[in-house]
């Protein structure tokens, strides 16, 4: 359910939701645990960012000089750009500078800037932005924040989850380092999983316990993820941090059981007692329903759920494709199913034929608990969910 209520954000009129400062702070500290040095001297742009509502700009801010920052830049869009623009009131940090203008707050976005101590007390925090109109709406595919994009270093923020496959690609145009934030189903993009692919981004360390909290202008959005009343918040179980800076999560070996002693030990009864690892129907692989039950004495080629790229080590295992986008060159479909037609658990057809299931990853027989293909010999077949494949980077070097 918590995904398709992220996959309804998408598409839904308010994209407005903001990162708690706890959570920006442990993904951060971990690239600075890796790397002390990933942020000093460089210069930090947090487009869609405002500091009267979001915690990316307080965070740098507070941590400036801790972090070594050479120059951070936020830009915010004009409240008329503002998809909770209704809800939209001017705050204090806003009206009480000189420059503020009701008519420009309507229609043009905003930069705030911190180079240093502006207000020589000794301490570089968020009392010394500074700030002033762009002369759009603070759009970040117009030409004045792709100038600020240009000139960063790294590009931090949580993007509007409708905009993201167009935000990355941004980034990636000018070729940036990046922390953004996205949902977990982003995986699957056909413009991005390739990315994914070969290492060009990766996962972050993400949310604890993989739950997202966020803050929203108005609680009429949490119909868009799972409103927690006694904080204020909606929650998201699948958001995640997409990113190209290094961490040593990334790098932290899974463990794992041999082949025989998963079927042996397996906590999942999906695995416990069997003879073997499925084999799919239409791809030269093997099932593996879970990141734990990985066999780690396994050399072909296995499917494994989306939810394994965030324990994914590159050290440890190769990336060779993926179900349903057609980023599987590597592993081949064999077989398609254009002659299966769709049926319901009660044994009605859906009208939908088989080839509604074409490259995704097939297993013979019926579970019982989902639709399922069969054709006019009556073979059965069914879909599992979304697979990556992979195999150990042992494999291929014998």
């Amino acid at each position: 359910m918590a995904n398709e209520k992220l996959s309804e954000a998408k598409k839904a009129k308010y994209d407005e939701f903001y990162t708690q400062y706890r959570d920006i702070e442990k993904e951060m500290s971990a690239y600075v645990e890796y790397n002390p040095e990933v942020f000093k001297g460089k210069t930090i742009l947090l487009p869609c960012d405002d500091p009267e509502w979001s915690n990316f700009t307080r965070y740098f801010a507070q941590n400036f000089e801790k972090l070594g920052l050479k120059k951070l830049i936020s830009t915010s869009f004009a409240a008329e750009s503002k998809t909770y623009k209704e809800f939209y009131q001017p705050t204090l940090f806003e009206t009480s500078k000189p420059q503020f203008d009701q008519k420009k707050t309507n229609i043009k976005g905003k930069i705030f800037s911190l180079t240093g101590d502006k207000n020589l007390n000794s301490l570089i925090d968020i009392d010394d932005l500074e700030w002033e109109y762009l002369e759009g709406d603070g759009d970040f595919r117009s030409d004045e924040v792709s100038k600020l994009r240009d000139e960063a270093d790294i590009i931090i923020t949580n993007p509007p989850f409708s905009l993201f496959r167009e935000f990355l690609a941004w980034i990636m145009e000018a070729k940036k380092e990046f922390v953004i934030i996205g949902s977990l189903n982003a995986i699957t993009y056909k413009e991005i999983f390739p990315l994914i692919m070969t290492n060009l981004i990766w996962l972050g360390v993400g949310f604890q316990a993989g739950n997202a909290y966020f803050s929203t202008p108005s609680a009429e959005t949490y119909g868009q993820g799972v409103y927690m009343p006694e904080t204020g918040l909606v929650k998201f179980r699948n958001a995640c941090w997409f990113t190209n800076l290094d961490h040593g999560k990334r790098h932290k070996p899974i463990p794992l059981m041999s082949y025989e002693d998963n079927l042996k030990y397996s906590n999942h009864k999906e695995l416990k007692g069997k003879s073997a690892y499925d084999k799919y129907d239409n791809y030269d692989a093997i099932e593996v329903p879970f990141t734990d039950s990985i066999p780690s004495d396994y050399e072909g080629v296995m499917g494994v759920p989306i939810s394994f790229l965030d324990k994914y080590n590159p050290e440890q295992f190769e990336i060779l494709g993926a179900t349903q986008r057609g980023c599987h060159d590597l592993v081949p479909d064999t077989k398609k199913y254009d002659s299966y037609w769709e049926m319901t658990q009660s044994g009605k057809k859906t009208g939908s034929s088989g080839n509604k299931t074409n490259e995704n990853a097939n297993l013979l027989g019926n579970d019982g608990k989902k639709n399922y293909f069969i054709n006019a010999e009556g073979r059965v077949i069914q879909s599992a969910y979304q697979r990556i494949f992979i195999r150990h980077k042992k494999a291929e070097a014998k």
